[in-house]
């Protein structure tokens, strides 16, 4: 079940009307007494509809973790979509220069504090979450994965376990070291990062970098999956195929808990207008593999049809 409305959001070139999702696991109405971990994701438009996404292909998680019956809910917004590149000063954590771009200010910072002091309070009061640390995840792609690493440091106070897949470590390379050193970190922190074979001429160095990165980290005592994708590319369709080892990592020890000990109640009722979507597109065998072997290529543009029923209420929780 995926709900779908829009919210306000303090974009930095003025407040908008952003598309937020939420995904709840299968079992969700069937155990109205069980309370589930919570993953947080940039890029809210390519996490679960094609008809959304940027480029027409989407990640697909609502299908997988159906698929899988995995006790998680998603919650994801949409990036900036401002024709002057304001994704990447909201999804940079540091001022950055690029060659065909220009100079950006990073305002990943004020983001992180939207999805802090904002967006997980929302969640939190209107749907059956663990608040608490070792339950609330974060995870997104490229700039996405950049600020996925970010938050799991500079937050880790709040983000127990990240995913960075295609991570933006060219932005800064320096000052995310810098970071990875000072952190202040709590035991048993654990990432899942990844970058494709075939995306490594991207940017000059970027192998070096991501090695050494993941050198850092790993000193650092975080429980680290680090892989290089074979054949992975930098686009939606390649992260859907790395879903199996991205949730396996988020979920590896994760002890369920139909209860959680901090129960939130709302402080006022929230309104919205969403959308129930229910994908009926069950035999995705071609794509993932339960037991994690080998899965035949996929180009990025190539993606499995999906086929859903959907309706439009009015509710307040």
């Amino acid at each position: 079940m995926i709900k779908k409305w829009s919210m306000s959001y303090p974009a930095v070139n003025g407040t908008e009307q952003r598309r937020a999702y939420v995904y709840l696991p299968t079992m969700y109405e069937a155990q109205p007494e069980r309370r589930f971990p919570v993953l947080y994701m940039f890029d809210g438009q390519n996490v679960f509809f094609n008809e959304d996404a940027t480029y027409g292909k989407s990640w697909g998680v609502a299908d997988y973790l159906d698929y899988t019956d995995t006790p998680l809910i998603v919650a994801a917004i949409e990036c900036n979509a401002g024709a002057n590149n304001e994704r990447l000063v909201e999804y940079s954590p540091y001022r950055f220069d690029d060659p065909t771009y220009g100079h950006f200010d990073g305002k990943g910072q004020a983001t992180m504090s939207w999805f802090i002091h904002r967006f997980k309070p929302l969640i939190d009061q209107n749907f059956r979450t663990l608040p608490d640390r070792a339950n609330t995840f974060i995870g997104g792609s490229s700039m996405g994965g950049l600020m996925s690493l970010y938050a799991l440091l500079q937050y880790n106070d709040t983000y127990s376990r990240a995913a960075a897949l295609s991570p933006s470590i060219w932005v800064a390379p320096d000052k995310l070291s810098g970071l990875v050193g000072r952190a202040k970190l709590a035991p048993g922190t654990v990432l899942y990062m990844d970058y494709g074979s075939r995306e490594m001429g991207n940017h000059d160095g970027i192998r070096r970098e991501f090695s050494n990165l993941s050198g850092k980290l790993m000193t650092r005592g975080i429980h680290l999956t680090s892989r290089i994708v074979p054949g992975g590319t930098h686009c939606e369709a390649s992260w859907e195929k790395q879903l199996p080892f991205v949730f396996h990592t988020l979920l590896y020890e994760v002890e369920e808990s139909k209860k959680s000990d901090t129960i939130v109640t709302p402080k006022e009722e929230t309104p919205w207008r969403c959308s129930i979507s229910r994908s009926t597109a069950r035999n995705w065998d071609g794509i993932w593999s339960a037991s994690f072997t080998a899965t035949p290529a996929v180009r990025c543009c190539i993606s499995p049809v999906r086929t859903a029923d959907s309706s439009i209420l009015k509710t307040s929780t």
